[in-house]
């Protein structure tokens, strides 16, 4: 990964691209992209014979687009990118912005293992729509990611991306926490716009947050199961798996933390916390998201 490039010849077509206007970074005026609210990471379906069901993916969006979600995440942890090739992936972002009102925004997890891939990943999923790409700490070689190795690799994205880019830290399934003191680096780039926390430390968040302030950087929370303590300690939004199911009480959730209702959201927190642990530990998210005995203890 860290080998030396000569980023000036990174392939044609990503030149090609980045002299295109697709919303790039800015240039230190004004402010970064808004990411305050809630996104549902979606699922990828997928059909019997195991390929991508684009059909079933878009119908899944036109469902989840009745509720007020600030946008999407398509091609996270819930949207099992790993298993998908290059093409796939950068088919999942084009159905997803096709079947999204415009003013959704659509994060899209472009991370690879390599800089110069997630570059390329980045770039294309911008070119088919994504509206900024969430980047996840590469982790084959994670006892070599040191912080500087993780600050050169994000750095080097967030040059070439012609969208603003949000960190990624999930643990859980990289087995490597971006380390705070390369947030607070990478905060200062104008095209890294904020983070994605899954790590579930709120103590870790509060003092990302508290760290980052003067750079006008955002954190989102990574799961409904902490989202109220996150937005205690200053989190903008948070992308809740929870959300593809419970969408209207995991909005309701933000509404009551943001007018200061702590009272009423600590209770709604904590009828959250039970079904969310209970997807969380299902082989199979999906099948949480699609039974019926969560929904009927909220409506």
């Amino acid at each position: 990964m860290l080998v030396p490039r000569v980023w000036s010849s990174v392939r044609p077509g990503v030149s090609k691209v980045l002299s295109r206007t697709l919303g790039g970074w800015p240039s230190g005026e004004g402010r970064r992209m808004d990411l305050s609210g809630i996104y549902p990471p979606v699922t990828t379906p997928f059909t019997a014979t195991a390929e991508v069901d684009y059909g079933k993916l878009q119908e899944n969006l036109h469902k989840l687009g009745t509720f007020p979600f600030r946008g999407f995440v398509v091609q996270g942890s819930n949207g099992e990118f790993p298993f998908l090739t290059s093409s796939e992936r950068l088919e999942v972002v084009s159905r997803a912005r096709q079947a999204l009102p415009k003013d959704k925004l659509l994060l899209a997890g472009s991370g690879c293992e390599s800089t110069q891939a997630t570059v390329e990943m980045t770039v294309s999923m911008a070119h088919v729509g994504a509206d900024a790409a969430m980047v996840v700490t590469p982790c084959y070689y994670r006892g070599r990611m040191s912080s500087a190795a993780l600050v050169h690799h994000y750095t080097k994205v967030a040059d070439l991306s012609p969208i603003p880019v949000v960190l990624y830290s999930v643990p859980a399934n990289t087995g490597l926490d971006l380390p705070v003191d390369a947030v607070v680096t990478l905060s200062q780039h104008p095209n890294i716009v904020g983070i994605k926390d899954s790590g579930g430390d709120v103590t870790r968040i509060g003092l990302i947050v508290h760290k980052t302030r003067s750079q006008d950087f955002q954190v989102l929370a990574g799961s409904a199961g902490f989202l109220l303590a996150s937005y205690a300690v200053g989190a903008v939004g948070g992308v809740c798996a929870l959300a593809n199911v419970l969408g209207a009480q995991v909005c309701q959730l933000e509404r009551l933390c943001l007018t200061g209702q702590w009272e009423d959201a600590q209770k709604l927190q904590h009828r959250l916390i039970e079904p969310n642990t209970a997807g969380l530990k299902r082989d199979n998210k999906s099948e949480i998201f699609r039974h019926p005995r969560w929904k009927k203890a909220f409506f």
